[in-house]
């Protein structure tokens, strides 16, 4: 344990570690308080799409935890970085909630449901039949399919529920294309990550509730992992992975001396 506290930096995934949907999990605020106590450098870097990082530190404020605006990264950001790189100016079909639609339109990205140039997919609730043809038919058309993460499923206050390699499944099963997907354990999104925290790979520690996006970014970065079970993964999901994370804590209060 305090081989972790002694780091210098920690990337920090949010569902299923701080909280599940509008509920804060236990230790979580001390946990931050920690942090700011010990003068670590943290990132929040998180596979949803939905939010932006304004609307996240919003709702960790109404949870009771403060946290300055920089400390959040996610995969809509990752993937319009990517995307404004790829294809400067270029337009896009979304499926996907306004933190997506944001990001997308601060790199310059119109949209686009008739020609665009990718089709891009996050985690919604407004998910329908309808946007899924038009998908098909625009990416048979030419457009790249794009996927904000690859995610399966996700942690909720319900339980577990789908998350956006689920929802583009049908997209993908339809046209014969395979997504592209940006957020963790794409080598993107952490650089990305290590870099806006400013540490090295040996004085970062990686947090997180996920084996197979979290805990392989980690050890594909090279940097130590954390599992939290306050997640999607179980002591018994574990062993179905052929890798392992280097420390395994019920949560992230067990953390705070």
């Amino acid at each position: 344990m305090e081989h972790i506290r002694r780091k210098a930096g920690y990337i920090i995934d949010m569902d299923g570690v701080l909280y599940h949907g509008n509920y804060l999990l236990p230790g979580a605020s001390e946990f931050v308080e920690w942090l700011n106590r010990e003068n670590k450098k943290y990132l929040f870097l998180t596979n949803s799409s939905e939010r932006s990082p304004r609307e996240l530190q919003l709702k960790l404020a109404r949870m009771g935890i403060e946290v300055e605006e920089s400390h959040f990264y996610t995969s809509a950001l990752a993937t319009a970085s990517f995307l404004a790189k790829q294809c400067p100016g270029g337009s896009a079909y979304i499926i996907g909630e306004p933190g997506l639609v944001k990001a997308l339109y601060d790199v310059g990205f119109s949209m686009n449901d008739v020609n665009p140039d990718y089709v891009v997919v996050g985690e919604t609730r407004s998910y329908n039949y309808e946007k899924i043809e038009l998908a098909v038919r625009l990416v048979r058309q030419g457009a790249k399919l794009i996927g904000t993460n690859p995610d399966l499923t996700g942690p909720s206050e319900q339980g577990i529920i789908p998350a956006t390699k689920a929802l583009i499944a049908p997209i993908e099963l339809a046209t014969g294309k395979k997504a592209y997907y940006i957020g963790k354990p794409n080598p993107l999104m952490m650089r990305h990550g290590l870099k806006l925290l400013g540490t090295s790979t040996e004085d970062t520690v990686i947090i997180g509730d996920r084996m197979d996006t979290d805990i392989v970014a980690g050890i594909e970065a090279d940097i130590d992992t954390v599992l939290v079970l306050s997640g999607v993964t179980s002591r018994e999901t574990l062993q179905q992975f052929p890798y392992q994370p280097h420390y395994i804590l019920n949560g992230v209060g067990e953390l705070v001396p």
